[in-house]
C-alpha cells in the first residue's frame, strides 16, 4: 500500500476522533458572578487535587487561621474581621470576593439552609434585616468565624440561639 493510500485511509478515523471529542466537551460554564477565579493564584493543593471545591480549599485555609486575634478591618493572619477572614480564605482558593458581609451576599449564590454544605458562607443579620456577619460552615452545624473584639477566630454552632435567630441565608460560590 502506497503512502497516499495509507493516509486517505487514516481520514475516516481521524474524523470520526474530532466529532467524539467535539461532542464530549460541552458548553462552557460561566464563573460565578461577581467571583473572580484566577487559576495562576491557585494554590498548589488546588493543583494538586483540581476536584476540591473551592468553598472547600476556602475552609482548611480558615482552619489554618483558628485562633488568629480578631482586628476590626483586619485582611490577614495579622488579625481579621468577619468578612476579611471569608475573603482572605476564598482568596486561598483562587476565588476574589468583595469586602464586606452584605457584597459578599450579595454575590454569592443563594442556597437553601437544608442544603448547607462544608465551604458554604453563612449570612447572620446582627441587626434586623441587614446581613452583617459572616462565617464558612465547617461540618455538624458548626461554622469560623472571627466574632468580635477580644475574641480569634473559631468555630460556633448554629444550634445556639443567638445563631440560629440570626439566620439571615446560605451562599456558595
Amino acid at each position: 500500500m502506497s503512502l497516499a493510500t495509507q493516509k486517505m485511509a487514516l481520514w475516516p478515523a481521524l474524523t470520526l476522533l474530532v466529532i467524539v471529542t467535539a461532542a464530549c466537551s460541552g458548553p462552557a460554564r460561566p464563573a460565578p458572578p461577581a467571583a473572580v477565579l484566577h487559576i495562576e493564584a491557585l494554590p498548589a493543593a488546588a493543583i494538586a487535587d483540581p476536584v476540591k471545591a473551592p468553598g472547600l480549599m476556602a475552609l482548611d485555609a480558615a482552619r489554618q487561621m483558628l485562633g488568629v486575634a480578631y482586628r476590626y478591618g483586619g485582611a490577614d493572619p495579622r488579625g481579621f474581621d468577619c468578612s476579611g477572614l471569608v475573603q482572605y480564605s476564598f482568596s486561598r482558593a483562587g476565588v476574589t470576593l468583595p469586602r464586606t458581609s452584605q457584597e459578599i451576599f450579595r454575590s454569592s449564590q443563594l442556597v437553601s439552609p437544608q442544603e448547607l454544605q462544608p465551604g458554604d458562607l453563612v449570612f447572620f443579620a446582627i441587626s434586623p434585616s441587614k446581613v452583617s456577619h459572616v462565617g464558612i460552615y465547617a461540618d455538624g452545624q458548626r461554622f469560623i468565624h472571627a466574632p468580635s473584639s477580644g475574641k480569634g477566630v473559631s468555630y460556633a454552632s448554629l444550634d445556639e440561639p443567638y445563631w440560629r435567630e440570626r439566620l439571615f441565608g446560605v451562599g456558595r460560590f
